[in-house]
């Protein structure tokens, strides 16, 4: 009931009292920290016991996670328009999904006249990324050289790493690409709709962009959503870097950016040991938190893979729940991870995310903004002994810190 009533408050602020939440709820968090605190002993047994299955899983599930359809996501879905091939063709497969989704599409655009968030100058900052991804996309893909050059894996491997974080990413891993990795048919460029992929690459390049801290705070008005589009650009801009200097080695390389994806890139990100999927289903890294965008780079060229990252992000996250507190669109999950598709994880409601997207007119930002790490709190405490063992001390710090910051200001 608390976080009913919570969230509500948090939606109302939103929608009609503009951005400045932080007052209102820098005065609640010691609240949600001794509602944690009165519930300790119940979760400590809970998700011990579901961190225990999730480590058994890891080890002998992850080769079985089931693929994914790119048609369903939900922007491949509001793309579909009536008396087109693409929206007979889904809707006939999906007619569940009809009706909210014809809903949805009659709603303003996001940046558009019309939403609260609507700033005639502003607004077209992000409109303006977001076409200039759209016409840039298609170098996504190229031929690589005739000529190939004799690389060693270890060698190119630090090399390609050096030059990521040279061109401005904040962390970069490899992963081996596994099957789940990729969407099995693409569905939002519509010139594309349908067309399965089975063409894989056998390494990624999984690297990261840092959203400014201070738009992200800004969630989710219109200051957030330029940041992410540009961030989104910087990422497309990186990958191309890498794609075209390896393609000149002769070795196939593939960008996978915004609009423009073959693959799911926090599955890809996560495997590269750049970071962990935290509850709101966003890779959470150091130092940034969630507040990164990610890009992908798949290749042949021979390449020595990362492990992932040995952090407990689930029993952190289970105790925590800011992210789905705090979640405008109540699409976020508060309860246990469950065994989806093959995967333990959380998943978020995308139809009730992207339909607050669509009534507040950005891409929301609020899980980003609540997620504590990268705000007093970085993801590797939690290899660190004090808090490995009671992550709500960590929970502790970073309410502490945000408080603290909270009086200074």
């Amino acid at each position: 009931l608390f976080s009913i009533l919570l969230n509500k408050f948090f939606a109302s602020k939103i929608l009609y009292h503009s951005v400045e939440l932080e007052n209102d709820w820098f005065s609640i968090c010691s609240i949600l920290y001794l509602l944690n605190k009165l519930w300790s002993f119940r979760m400590e047994k809970i998700y011990k016991m579901k961190t225990d299955i999730f480590s058994e899983f890891e080890l002998d599930k992850r080769g079985s996670m089931r693929r994914h359809d790119e048609r369903d996501t939900m922007f491949a879905r509001m793309n579909y328009r009536r008396n087109t091939s693409a929206y007979d063709d889904y809707y006939s497969r999906n007619p569940d999904k009809k009706h909210i989704d014809d809903q949805l599409r009659s709603m303003p655009e996001l940046c558009s006249p019309g939403v609260p968030t609507y700033d005639p100058i502003d607004s077209n900052v992000a409109i303006a990324n977001f076409k200039f991804l759209e016409n840039i996309r298609h170098l996504a893909e190229g031929q690589q050289s005739t000529s190939k050059v004799s690389v060693k894996a270890d060698e190119i491997t630090q090399r390609l790493k050096d030059l990521t974080l040279y061109y401005g990413a904040k962390h970069v891993g490899i992963a081996r690409m596994q099957d789940y990795h990729y969407y099995t048919h693409r569905g939002r460029l519509l010139e594309h709709y349908g067309e399965r992929i089975n063409e894989f690459l056998p390494y990624g390049i999984a690297f990261t962009v840092e959203m400014k801290r201070e738009a992200v705070e800004k969630a989710p008005t219109t200051p957030e959503i330029i940041e992410s589009s540009r961030a989104y650009v910087e990422a497309a801009i990186i990958g191309m870097e890498l794609a075209y200097f390896i393609r000149e080695l002769g070795y196939r390389a593939r960008v996978h950016m915004d609009a423009n994806y073959l693959v799911i890139t926090p599955l890809v990100a996560w495997d590269a040991g750049i970071g962990v999927i935290g509850r709101h289903g966003l890779i959470i890294t150091p130092h940034y938190g969630a507040s990164v965008r990610l890009g992908v780079v798949t290749t042949d060229i021979p390449l020595v893979p990362d492990d992932r990252m040995k952090v407990d992000i689930f029993r952190f996250c289970s105790i925590c729940r800011l992210c789905a507190i705090t979640c405008p669109g109540r699409a976020i999950p508060e309860g246990e991870p469950e065994c989806i598709d093959g995967e333990l994880r959380w998943r978020i409601d995308q139809e009730k995310c992207y339909t607050f997207w669509r009534k507040v007119g950005t891409d929301c930002g609020v899980c980003l903004k609540k997620c504590p790490f990268g705000k007093g709190i970085d993801i590797l405490d939690l290899e660190k002994s004090e808090y490995s063992s009671d992550p709500y001390k960590l929970l502790e710090k970073h309410l502490n810190t945000t408080a603290s910051r909270s009086q200074e200001s």
